[in-house]
């Protein structure tokens, strides 16, 4: 058997298209016998065994997808994760979840678990694990030289790699756009994530504040490194931020947690909300209805995101062409804390 034969090499040997061999493996009548018997005499010929992949050919599948997420505690790829297992579930299809942290090492190893597991595909929870070197985003194209991989949230042009993502560019643009609208000038922006979303949204807010000539320095720009639980630390970096002078009527935050520290941090300098200070989170989670007043937010559509994917992924499994990459817009929800 030739060693770590893919679809691939499949397909490059038969002389047809990635897809075709994937409906071949999948028993697809919407192949001809002619090309049917090509793409099977290859596999013969080199001994390829298909991993789960491969149901048309009578062999076992384990109906299995693995997942993978850096956080399970985080509340946004919780709600993901929540959304995406009962989805499969409903597919016929049971999940494998390794929660991986942030490092690179961590990563691989657990995708490299997986693909051991002889899962039918990976999906791949939140935008970590796209980092900025194509070297370090290696291990992603060589477990899609044998499973479809799929993207929440990021996006990656390569080979047998999904991506569905909300537009967190335009979301967070006319976010700004709309504090701006309501008279406040001076709007801090309130991040926690360099991540491929967490630069998105930072680019909307950037392009909408230039756009009105109103980020006169980088000090509305606010990074905060700390937990996403402590919501004590959030409110105590924007107090000093405002030791420092800089004045803010208004926060974005890149999430609903930060959003959550702008409004204690409100609340421990007596500014009242919405009228001295405006504030807007991201991902019309179930904690903008649990602060007084309710809180907000940006809605990323996360389940119509998730829908999106389990759909794009089960017609990859089926033999059918899908697009790479679906875009969907965000929208703001308007709640009490911010000015009509």
């Amino acid at each position: 058997m030739t060693p770590n034969m893919t679809i691939y090499d499949i397909s490059e040997k038969a002389g047809v298209s990635i897809a075709t061999v994937s409906r071949v493996l999948n028993g697809s009548s919407n192949v001809s016998d002619k090309t049917k018997k090509k793409v099977l005499d290859v596999i013969n010929q080199y001994e390829y065994t298909p991993n789960a992949f491969a149901r048309g050919l009578g062999l076992n599948t384990m109906k299995t997808i693995g997942v993978m997420c850096a956080d399970s505690s985080d509340l946004y790829l919780a709600k993901a994760i929540y959304f995406i297992e009962q989805k499969l579930r409903a597919n016929g299809y049971d999940s494998i979840l390794c929660c991986t942290g942030y490092e690179l090492e961590t990563k691989e190893k657990s995708l490299n678990l997986l693909i051991s597991k002889k899962v039918d595909g990976i999906i791949l929870v939140g935008s970590h694990f796209i980092h900025e070197s194509e070297n370090d985003n290696r291990y992603i194209m060589d477990a899609a030289l044998q499973v479809p991989v799929m993207l929440l949230n990021a996006s990656f042009d390569a080979p047998n790699v999904y991506s569905i993502v909300s537009d967190d560019y335009n979301s967070m643009y006319e976010a700004t756009k709309l504090m701006i609208a309501s008279g406040i000038r001076d709007v801090l922006y309130f991040y926690n994530s360099t991540s491929y979303s967490g630069k998105r949204k930072l680019a909307g807010y950037r392009a909408a504040m230039e756009e009105a000539g109103l980020l006169r320095s980088g000090n509305l720009m606010q990074l905060y490194t700390g937990s996403h639980e402590d919501i004590q630390a959030m409110s105590e970096h924007l107090m000093k931020v405002q030791s420092k002078g800089i004045l803010f009527r208004g926060v974005i935050a890149s999430d609903d947690n930060l959003a959550l520290g702008a409004i204690k941090y409100a609340r421990t300098t007596g500014l009242r909300i919405p009228e001295e200070l405006s504030i807007i989170g991201y991902n019309n989670s179930l904690l903008a209805a649990c602060c007084n007043p309710e809180l907000t937010s940006i809605d990323n559509k996360l389940e119509t995101l998730c829908q999106h994917l389990i759909t794009t992924l089960m017609g990859l499994l089926n033999g059918c062409e899908m697009p790479k990459k679906t875009v969907f817009s965000g929208e703001v929800i308007h709640r009490g804390t911010t000015l009509s």
